[in-house]
């Protein structure tokens, strides 16, 4: 993808240089991305420690556009936070995202994985069931342990 000229980069996340943009990202988003302890510096710092190639960015210009935070429990995986840039929306960002995150679940030995929307998301439920995601009649529970 280009724009402006502009090739389209994906990399994998780099703390902490990374860190407020994607957050600022993340915010900007709409209402589908709720942000929580979890996303704060010293929790990312965890995840990195966990699996790093599963957090990847995508970079216009040098500018963080787009990112998607990936995890592997080592049987099942988890998409996170696929957001892109309002602006750029509709440009192939989050599916080449999705696509570059697919490819490391595999290499890891994945062969399904999961990820949450809120119900009130519509545009995000058509970008997933456009791409071949099935909806799951689950309750969803969460619980904090601190």
């Amino acid at each position: 993808m280009k724009s402006n000229g502009e090739a389209l980069t994906l990399r994998q996340f780099r703390y902490p240089e990374d860190y407020q943009a994607v957050y600022d990202l993340w915010a900007h988003a709409g209402p589908g991305i709720h942000l929580r302890r979890s996303d704060e510096p010293e929790e990312i710092e965890k995840k990195l420690r966990r699996d790093p190639d599963l957090f990847i960015v995508a970079e216009l210009g040098g500018r963080i556009v787009g990112a998607v935070l990936g995890g592997f429990d080592g049987r099942r995986g988890m998409m996170y936070h696929l957001a892109v840039d309002a602006s750029l929306r509709g440009c192939g960002i989050g599916e080449a995202l999705m696509i570059a995150l697919e490819e490391r679940l595999r290499a890891k030995g994945c062969i399904r994985y999961y990820l949450l929307v809120t119900t009130d998301n519509d545009e995000a439920i058509r970008f997933y069931e456009r791409r071949g995601w099935e909806r799951l009649d689950l309750f969803v529970y969460g619980k904090n342990l601190d």
